[in-house]
């Protein structure tokens, strides 16, 4: 799988953490902000927990004003889209003359431009391989200033080892169902659950709190009430049960006697 990137062209060469390249972005740049524009960004549930947080929004309210739901190619898993402006350029709606207005908060793929990253892993396999690469659009400048980086630097000046870390189940959902390929269909119902944790914090807890679901699974109190406040508690909880109700992984186990509450893939 692919860190999304803005739509321009990959260098074909595989970088490592100790890789170097040239670049800075910066308001004297005269294309400041035009790679904030007629950009397609896949949200991830991290992205999601920082945006509706700074914005004081729900993640129903975040949803439905910020991002369309599409299907995530050769997975046909749930995903949600960061809608841009209706205006000439598509802009994104957190993009102004200043540069973003969210920028603590900015998605991964923002993060990571002009670096991209890609996730490869085999049926079967356990391990699992991933590299870079470099994005570069015509009308960017950033890479003729003198700053240097290693990719590993850059990826530390950006945060992007908390977001990648918070984004782990669910990126390693997604890469399991790619190596099933496509005839590992899910249900409908399992597809509904993976979007309710990936993309609806609120909406899980409600799922985990106000249904039987607690006196089916078998989880530490201590964790319960963890879960209770703690959004990230809970999103990493949901992906680890995730494993468990779509692939059969060892996950969050049953209390005896319990009935799991869905069927993994129709493959398996």
């Amino acid at each position: 799988m692919e860190i999304p990137t803005p739509s321009s062209q990959i260098e074909p060469v595989k970088l490592v953490p100790e890789s170097r390249f040239r670049f800075a972005c910066h308001k004297g740049l005269s294309c400041f902000t035009q790679c904030c524009r007629g950009i397609d960004i896949i949200l991830t549930p991290y992205d999601i927990l920082r945006m509706k947080k700074r914005l004081g929004l729900t993640a129903e309210e975040f949803l439905l004003v910020h991002t369309d739901v599409e299907i995530l190619e050769k997975t046909m898993l749930p995903v949600v889209r960061l809608k841009m402006r209706e205006e000439e350029g598509s802009p994104c709606p957190f993009v102004t003359s200043e540069g973003c207005s969210i920028y603590e908060d900015r998605p991964a793929t923002c993060r990571y431009y002009p670096v991209g990253m890609v996730f490869l892993k085999k049926q079967d396999v356990a391990d699992k391989e991933e590299f870079y690469f470099m994005v570069r659009e015509d009308h960017c400048k950033g890479f003729a200033e003198s700053r240097e980086w290693t990719v590993a630097e850059w990826r530390a000046d950006q945060g992007l080892d908390l977001y990648d870390e918070r984004n782990r189940g669910w990126m390693e959902i997604i890469l399991r169902k790619k190596s099933l390929g496509p005839t590992a269909e899910l249900s409908p119902k399992a597809l509904q659950l993976f979007f309710m944790v990936s993309s609806n914090v609120e909406s899980f807890r409600r799922f985990v709190f106000e249904s039987r679901f607690l006196s089916s699974y078998d989880v530490p109190a201590e964790r319960i009430e963890k879960m209770r406040n703690d959004d990230v508690e809970l999103l990493e909880f949901g992906f680890e049960w995730l494993r468990g109700v779509l692939y059969g992984d060892k996950g969050v186990d049953l209390k005896p006697g319990a009935a799991p509450r869905e069927s993994g893939p129709a493959s398996s």
